[in-house]
């Protein structure tokens, strides 16, 4: 019975896997529209204008894609509608988070991928606050933090101009081994 229910779980997870890729996959291709607060759809490619909060600025501990340490770049925006969203910059090593030249943009025209802010894994340390090291999102303390009120979603900065900072991709490429797990369990 525990191996059935084991097997079961996974042929959800896997339902669940592939309509996420999905949605991602139709997010990527879709056209890039210009950001309304009454038209939030995850992985939609969006356009806004707006000015950065360095001020405000958090620090994300994350890896790259080779699996080097350092810092996502996690900056507030004022758009023209004065509304406040959080723009995921992109990645930095860890010796460039004092940096001031990391902040140096000179648009203020952008185009990104909206995400929403998902429950992050339990294992993670809790945010450093006082010292801007965060290891999750988390809308109660970014909202503590900024002091500006929030929504749950964060938009991937794609058409970057800073050198320093490399853009996080984001990609239907998750790794979907839940047929292969519901089949072990199953046997």
């Amino acid at each position: 019975i525990i191996f059935c229910s084991l097997g079961t779980w996974q042929v959800y997870r896997l339902q669940w896997k592939q309509d996420l890729i999905s949605e991602i996959k139709n997010g990527l291709s879709s056209e890039p529209v210009f950001y309304s607060k009454t038209n939030i759809k995850n992985y939609q490619k969006v356009k806004f204008s707006g000015s950065f909060d360095f001020d405000k600025q958090i620090y994300l501990y994350s890896l790259n894609n080779s699996g080097v340490p350092g810092y996502d770049i996690i900056t507030p925006i004022k758009t023209k509608s004065n509304e406040i969203l959080l723009i995921n910059r992109g990645w930095i090593k860890k010796d460039l988070k004092r940096n001031q030249n990391i902040n140096k943009i000179q648009s203020s025209s952008f185009k990104g991928i909206l995400k929403k802010i998902t429950k992050s894994n339990p294992f993670k340390p809790e945010n450093d606050i006082q010292n801007n090291i965060w290891y999750k999102l988390k809308l109660d303390d970014l909202q503590n933090y900024t002091g500006y009120e929030l929504k749950n979603f964060v938009i991937f900065l794609q058409n970057n101009q800073n050198k320093l900072v490399k853009n996080k991709t984001v990609s239907p490429d998750l790794p979907n081994n839940h047929l292969k797990y519901a089949l072990t369990w199953y046997s």
